[in-house]
């Protein structure tokens, strides 16, 4: 048995589990096993009632808002497995920060990711943001409708059936991201020769509809890697 990205062990109790208290409440939830070693062999605690009023008040002091979580204390080999489950609130923060799990180890979320946690406990997705640039047109959409579903009108209902604009907000991210010029980054395409410091060719498609952007990377794909043998 190991450490993995939804289970870690504590020999001890000491103040260090909270980070991962964090991280499971913020993301997928997770188990921490108390009484046992890093290398998963079980130690046990001396007293695991104590030792669970201890757990139980180091998170409900310290993590806000208050996780949900369960403790199971095992009376056989003297451990005690905090569940931690995913919570709706989120982020659930320790002293003002909110953790992830990167595989077995837990780290602090950078400026980006608390936004999209900050949102997320909102209930409300980036897609959903209203887009900072009203002034949006869809001639690459309009096209690509026409041919998959033959659509015989494109206009502001079109848009409000995609749930891309609504008259409160206007345009979303979602509506910028498909629209025909936006603000968001592309993709780059290298093609490497016998190693990396050797770029055969390059190509970045950005600041288009990503409609467009998916196209034209798979030319550039197909141009790249697809070859046929003759025999």
């Amino acid at each position: 048995m190991r450490e993995t990205r939804n289970l870690e062990f504590k020999e001890t109790i000491t103040s260090t589990f909270l980070k991962t208290v964090s991280a499971f409440s913020n993301y997928d939830g997770g188990t921490i096993l108390f009484g046992v070693d890093d290398d998963g062999n079980i130690k046990g605690l001396s007293d695991i009632i104590k030792a669970c009023l201890d757990i139980e008040n180091k998170i409900n002091d310290t993590i806000s808002p208050q996780p949900d979580y369960v403790l199971e204390p095992n009376e056989v080999n003297k451990t005690i497995k905090l569940i931690v489950k995913s919570g709706l609130q989120k982020p659930y923060l320790y002293k003002s920060k909110a953790y992830k799990r990167n595989d077995s180890a837990t780290i602090e979320v950078d400026t980006l990711e608390f936004s999209r946690l900050v949102l997320e406990g909102k209930n409300i997705s980036f897609e959903e943001l209203p887009y900072k640039d009203q002034n949006l047109t869809f001639h690459f959409l309009e096209e690509q409708l026409e041919k998959t579903i033959q659509i015989s009108s494109f206009n502001l209902d079109t848009l409000k059936t995609l749930n891309l604009y609504d008259n409160n907000n206007g345009y979303n991210n979602a509506a910028g991201l498909l629209a025909d010029t936006n603000d968001f980054p592309g993709v780059d395409i290298i093609k490497f020769g016998e190693n990396i410091s050797v770029i055969q060719k390059r190509i970045t498609f950005d600041h288009m509809s990503i409609l467009e952007v998916y196209k034209k990377t798979l030319e550039v794909f197909r141009d790249y890697y697809r070859y046929e043998v003759i025999e």
